[in-house]
């Protein structure tokens, strides 16, 4: 791009604090005098007419130059010279306010004294609006010879056509959301606009004088008297994007052309919307104009845009660039004082500015550098000094910054260790007497400036908070500030977890984003409060410890009574929704029982019973204790939770089917009804109305129950999880799993905060268990080998996940270890190779697996059919490509839960 600049010859700032638009500017001989003048209407209702004379450089603009100033009672939006008065060809000026429309005779009265001659605009006529206008175009509609007509556009889209001194007529544009730029092409005697829809539309004037409004809306006097055919465009061009303006340029050595200029794009475009070019725009212009070109056919345009850049263009070919003061919302080319060429640019904040496209030589000299002698020796102790801060710079390869010793923002949460005394549930859905609240108070403490301040809270459903998000003014450094919230159980079921996050972001003074981020837990009186122990249940845990049973009174003090004795080794929990769990301790072992009618209720509580635990154990400095779980898997209940939840993800299916038929149907019968009465031959409906109705209320009805459906699933979903968690806790108690290994089996089963309709847990568990079975879990290197579909999608039934989380449990059982490390899956399948079963590809080897009876994990041998069964499979699947695929999948999915639970 150029470097030159706009050479300054004429430049003002027009007022204080007033706006401009692009129709506020004008160049035309207003007052008849054979030279151009600089006529400029603001927002503010300011009219100002210049006749700019040349200044020395370092001069300030004689007063001489403003040749009137004045303002008007309304704000301007427009302001153009034409013939507009009848019975003279002379030049008068149009002003267009909102509801008004003015034209004025511009004036020069000579002076007898030395102060000059003096100007004045005298009012011919003005027109009230019955709408709120947009812009104007004016010109010889019809052919008519030696005047100009004015046509407005209403912010509603109305087309009002004023003959002079008379109102014509008003049509309304077909169709018509927001107004556009529009402009008058007398070639065609048509009006050239670009619609809302992105298309550039052109109407026959003939076609506006006999058409009458098509679309029903209020019509004044005039438009009554008028009748015709309905509103008809002549052309229509989709050129894809918002216009800014359009402008009809004709001249001698040219033909005739409109230039639209859109957001990123300049059409050229014929008389009749084709196209003759277009250019490409890799910027965001704000104004152009189009003028004559000195090479024979081609035209010359000019375009600002929002870089303070003119540019010059001979149709698409770049040949200037020039640096301009201000962004300009309006250009002109004029002849200003014997000088042709002038280019006139005003800016949306009044900078008026006449200017010429040239190079003047640069009279600054870079000044003379003192030469030295160099120090050789001062120079090599700086270089060792800056290679040393340099190594140790780089001695982490760490992509992320190592964080401060003193972090500059601290952000705490503090639950409260007692319920609230009065209760801040809003709107709850638990039918109990009293739904409890909790108090979490946080603080953010800060050492540093921190801008733009905001934090966010945010609880697992159906817990719910009184307020979730608290914006604060800039923070200082030393500063702190307190925000109070309550916590309660919305929903009327448990929730999977009992956490909480606390989410503060914040800009430092340089514009970096920054996040800090804290978790806090709230207390299980909060979800269920002690009640009597229940003797008969269907779902038993048993937990295994290394030391002898601790008394409930002592781990479970919020819960237990010391009065009672028989609370030691027997607690009862009840849930606010109803459901009980009854907790026991071994009197003669180091076992303690959780039992409850629902699988899932049992999370929270052997979750609690664990964590306690071991606070209990930590505080006595004993760190050897661990847990243990040497029953069997509650896989069959589990499995009916997955396919509870899976039948309500079909039921959501068949309601969307079912709704967009009925929609169907309702819109048929609507098409129908409406041919009816707009029919001129009156004929019976034929129950078309009756059909009407039943179908609304079917349409209703479906809502009603796919809201309900969509409830349930959410409910049921929520159920899922704590089941997945506890199942989770158990394998690991089971197989004594390191951290890093639970956080893999956490990813996989657990890689959704809520289902979608593009992606849902059932597909999703499968593939991530399917890649641990081919992986880390797999039998040999042909396993590893087998291709994965890269597709996730919604299966037909649970069978297949059953089966791979039967096989995964499996895996484990006979040795197999989870682990996202390629070389440990190769040396595990080398060293064990015959340690996991192969993944079941016959019945036989199904059957084998037994849903419910994992507490015993057998190891069958494939027979020969097994592995001629096994061999075809293999032979159908092409390709071992998808596999990393699945892989890189999976991995994502792991690496984002590790970090969602590591605040």
């Amino acid at each position: 791009m150029s470097l030159f600049k706009a050479r300054d010859w004429w430049s003002t700032v027009l007022g204080e604090k007033e706006e401009f638009d692009q129709g506020c500017l004008c160049v035309a001989d207003v007052d008849n005098s054979g030279q151009d003048k600089i006529i400029v209407g603001s927002h503010m209702g300011y009219l100002r007419i210049f006749n700019p004379h040349p200044v020395k450089p370092g001069d300030e603009v004689q007063a001489e130059d403003l040749l009137l100033e004045v303002q008007l009672r309304e704000p301007i939006l427009q302001v153009e010279v034409g013939k507009f008065v009848s019975g003279t060809e002379g030049l008068h000026l149009a002003v267009l306010h909102c509801r008004r429309l003015c034209v004025y005779a511009a004036s020069e009265t000579m002076g007898n004294v030395e102060h000059g001659n003096q100007y004045q605009i005298k009012l011919m006529y003005e027109h009230h609006l019955q709408r709120t206008a947009c812009n104007m175009t004016y010109g010889p509609f019809g052919g008519v010879k030696g005047r100009d007509l004015i046509c407005i556009q209403s912010m509603d889209g109305m087309l009002m056509l004023f003959e002079q001194e008379s109102y014509a007529f008003g049509r309304f544009l077909p169709g018509f959301l927001l107004p556009g730029p529009l402009t008058y092409s007398s070639r065609t005697d048509s009006f050239i606009t670009v619609s809302s829809s992105r298309q550039v539309e052109s109407y026959k004037y003939q076609v506006l004088a006999f058409a009458t409004d098509a679309d029903g809306r209020q019509e004044t006097v005039q438009q009554k008297l008028s009748s015709g055919k309905k509103l008809v465009v002549d052309w229509v061009l989709n050129i894809g994007e918002q216009a800014l303006d359009i402008c009809i340029v004709s001249f001698n050595q040219a033909v005739s052309s409109v230039f639209v200029l859109g957001e990123r794009s300049l059409f050229c475009l014929k008389d009749n919307g084709q196209i003759r070019f277009m250019k490409k725009l890799d910027y965001s212009p704000s104004c152009f104009i189009p003028y004559c070109s000195v090479k024979e056919g081609t035209i010359n345009t000019l375009v600002g845009n929002h870089s303070k850049m003119l540019y010059v263009y001979q149709d698409i070919t770049l040949k200037w660039a020039t640096q301009l003061p201000h962004v300009p919302v309006s250009v002109k080319v004029a002849n200003l004082q014997g000088l042709k060429g002038v280019i006139i640019t005003l800016s949306d904040d009044g900078h008026l500015q006449c200017s010429y496209l040239g190079t003047d030589p640069s009279l600054f000299q870079a000044p003379r550098i003192d030469s030295k002698e160099i120090n050789y020796e001062e120079f090599g102790a700086e270089m060792k000094k800056l290679q040393k801060i340099i190594r140790e710079a780089t001695k982490t390869q760490d992509i992320l910054p190592q964080s401060e010793k003193h972090k500059d923002l601290i952000v705490t949460a503090e639950v409260s260790p007692d319920l609230d005394v009065e209760s801040q549930a809003i709107d709850s859905e638990v039918k109990a007497e009293v739904v409890p609240s909790v108090t979490v108070k946080v603080t953010i403490q800060s050492r540093v400036t921190a801008q733009k301040p905001y934090l966010a809270v945010c609880v697992q459903a159906p817990l719910a908070l009184t307020c979730d998000w608290f914006s604060f003014n800039d923070l200082e450094p030393g500063s702190s500030e307190t925000v109070v919230l309550s916590v309660f159980l919305k929903g009327n079921f448990p929730p999977a977890e009992l956490e909480g996050n606390c989410v503060f972001s914040f800009n430092t003074p340089t514009g970096v984003p920054k996040v800090v981020q804290c978790k806090f837990k709230l207390p299980l009186r909060l979800v269920c409060f002690p009640a009597q122990p229940s003797k008969s249940a269907n779902h038993k845990l048993t937990i295994d410890t290394n030391k002898p049973p601790i008394s409930f009174l002592t781990i479970f003090p919020d819960f237990a009574d010391p009065s009672e004795d028989d609370q030691a080794n027997v607690l009862g929990f009840q849930f606010l929704t109803g459901s009980k769990i009854t907790l026991l301790a071994s009197k003669t072992s180091q076992r303690y029982r959780i039992q409850s009618d629902q699988l899932e209720d049992l999370w929270l509580i052997t979750k609690e019973l664990t964590l306690r635990l071991e606070e209990h154990f930590k505080k006595q400095n004993c760190k050897d204790f661990v847990c243990t779980f040497s029953g069997s898997i509650p896989l069959q209940e589990y499995f009916e939770l997955i396919d509870r939840h899976f039948e309500l993800r079909l039921n959501a299916e068949k309601f969307q089917e079912l709704l967009s038929e009925r929609a169907v149907q309702f819109r048929a019968i609507e098409r129908r009804l409406l041919t009816r009465f707009k029919d001129k031959t009156p004929a019976p409906l034929q129950h078309l109305d009756t059909l009407l109705e039943g179908t609304f209320r079917e349409v209703i009805a479906l809502a009603d129950a796919a809201e309900e459906n969509q409830a349930n699933m959410f409910q049921a979903f929520t159920k899922l999880k704590s089941a997945t968690h506890l199942v989770i806790m158990l394998i690991s108690l089971w197989q004594k799993l390191n951290t890093d290994q639970v956080a893999i089996m956490e990813a996989t089963f657990l890689p959704l905060e809520e289902d979608t309709k593009e992606l849902g847990w059932e597909e999703t568990v499968d593939s991530a268990v399917s890649f641990l079975l081919r992986t880390c879990l797999s039998k040999s290197f042909k396993e590893q080998a087998l291709s994965h579909s890269s597709q996730i999608s919604m299966p037909k039934d649970t069978s297949r996940l059953k089966k791979n989380i039967s096989l995964f449990c499996d895996r484990l059982a006979k040795g197999g270890r989870l682990s996202l490390s390629t070389e440990t899956a190769t040396q595990q399948a080398t060293a064990v190779p015959g340690g996991c079963a192969t993944i079941p590809e016959s019945d036989l080897e199904e059957r084998a697996i037994v849903p419910g009876s994992t507490s015993v994990f057998s190891n069958h041998k494939p027979t020969a059919k097994q592995k001629s069964n096994t061999g075809g499979v293999l032979n159908g699947i092409n390709g071992c490509s998808d596999i990393f695929r699945v892989a890189v999948t999976v991995l994502l999915v792991c690496f984002m839960h590790v970090g969602s639970t590591s605040f």
